[in-house]
């Protein structure tokens, strides 16, 4: 039985109940929100096990060398390792989480953009899916291979896999006892491709690494971003070329070179920086630009932590975590124009870093910690009660109808919400 740790709040000590948890992530090899969600888990119940299909420490957060990780076959093949090339390997994942052994486990706690919901557990077992979206490559296959840089030989081949996976992947939603997702925006897209109803549980934000500096430089504006087509840095280069404002970019990945290409005296690449540096740097910006769609996005919140204001696209997550005109506003069409104008219309907009950093609080780590012990707990009684004997028979007729597997995961009133 796993041994558990008090996590301590503003109202005292939580205290998970004891329960044989195992953790389960799609991969782990980069470091990102994901892993941050995945950190903020483990906190929660700190001797469960990981099971994840690939683990590169050097490449991930350094909080995992401490942790039980367990890793699939995929782990012998170091292009599999690899977040840049594990997408060659897609036909295999689905067999790699299969083939987990988790008997024994009272929770297994999916944790998943993809795969990890696909594993396999025993009836007794309570299955619980955090979904940060339905699979891309599955549900929204053009835009997925519009940003995968794949060569001409794969992108024949791959609609007829992403056929196979989008199948086992309705398949593997099946086996999910009970549906968390991280925003009203991702709980839509469950419904729309799984047929299931889902409870809020938004991602942890750390706020109390973040500080609010009395008298910010506010000379730059900032963009923390791992460098990909769908981040849409480029909106905020061109946008700050235009009105010639400097603009600091965190931050590595595949669209370097191009962005750089693009780049006017006024931006500044700065690679990635120590965490501290990072914290700096979201307090002393003008303000935090956020171009892209996210289904949820951690970054402008850490900016708001910071008491600065965020210009970002209206739409995704964004619309859930940004009030217009109090801690940010809104470019309603993904074009550098549309951003250039939200830029200028900052200068009008009264900045309060109280207001923001209050607002911020409301997604933090105590927060999570909190809705997410209360959700699992909550979902592992009702799922007991549903695996119990059935109650004897008078004349032929049941004395209680047994919820079935439909009605079980619309059981939203009996979790609760309270995000």
């Amino acid at each position: 039985m796993s041994s558990v740790r008090p996590i301590r709040t503003d109202e005292g000590w939580l205290r998970p109940k004891l329960m044989k948890i195992a953790i389960v992530h799609d991969y782990l090899a980069q470091a990102g929100g994901a892993e941050r969600v995945v950190e903020a888990m483990h906190e929660l119940w700190p001797e469960a096990p990981i099971y994840t299909s690939v683990y590169d420490p050097q490449a991930t957060l350094p909080s995992f060398r401490q942790m039980d990780i367990r890793t699939s076959f995929l782990q012998r093949f170091k292009f599999a390792r690899q977040a840049k090339t594990h997408k060659y390997v897609l036909p295999l994942f689905p067999l790699a989480f299969e083939h987990f052994d988790l008997r024994g486990f009272d929770v297994v706690l999916s944790h998943t953009t993809s795969f990890a919901k696909g594993v396999i557990t025993e009836p007794e077992t309570c299955h619980i899916c955090y979904c940060h979206t339905p699979s891309r490559f599955a549900w929204r296959y053009h835009e997925y291979i519009s940003q995968g840089n794949y060569d001409s030989h794969l992108r024949s081949a791959l609609p007829f896999l992403v056929h196979f996976l989008r199948n086992w992947d309705l398949n593997a939603a099946h086996r999910v006892d009970y549906f968390l997702s991280n925003s009203h925006n991702i709980a839509r897209r469950v419904r729309k491709y799984y047929s299931r109803d889902s409870e809020i549980l938004y991602p942890p934000v750390e706020t109390r690494r973040f500080n609010v500096e009395p008298a910010p430089s506010a000379d730059y504006y900032l963009v923390v971003s791992r460098l990909q087509v769908y981040k849409r840095v480029d909106l905020a280069i061109q946008a700050c070329n235009k009105l010639k404002a400097p603009l600091k970019i965190v931050g590595g990945g595949p669209e370097l070179a191009r962005l750089k290409a693009m780049a006017g005296p006024t931006v500044e690449f700065l690679g990635r920086v120590p965490d501290g540096q990072v914290e700096s740097l979201f307090a002393n910006c003008r303000a935090f630009l956020f171009p892209g769609e996210e289904d949820f996005g951690i970054a402008p919140l850490e900016a708001m932590a910071s008491g600065r204001p965020v210009i970002a696209f209206g739409s995704g997550g964004a619309l859930e975590t940004i009030v217009e005109g109090v801690t940010g506003l809104f470019f309603c069409e993904q074009t550098a124009d549309s951003l250039a104008d939200a830029i200028q219309r900052l200068n009008a907009m009264p900045i309060d870093p109280r207001v923001i950093r209050e607002h911020s609080e409301q997604f933090d780590t105590r927060q999570f910690h909190r809705r997410l012990q209360n959700l699992v707990e909550l979902c592992l009684a009702d799922h007991r009660q549903h695996m119990s004997p059935p109650r004897p028979r008078v004349s032929g007729l049941s004395l209680q109808p047994r919820l079935n597997g439909t009605s079980k995961a619309r059981h939203t009133e009996a979790v609760g919400h309270d995000a």
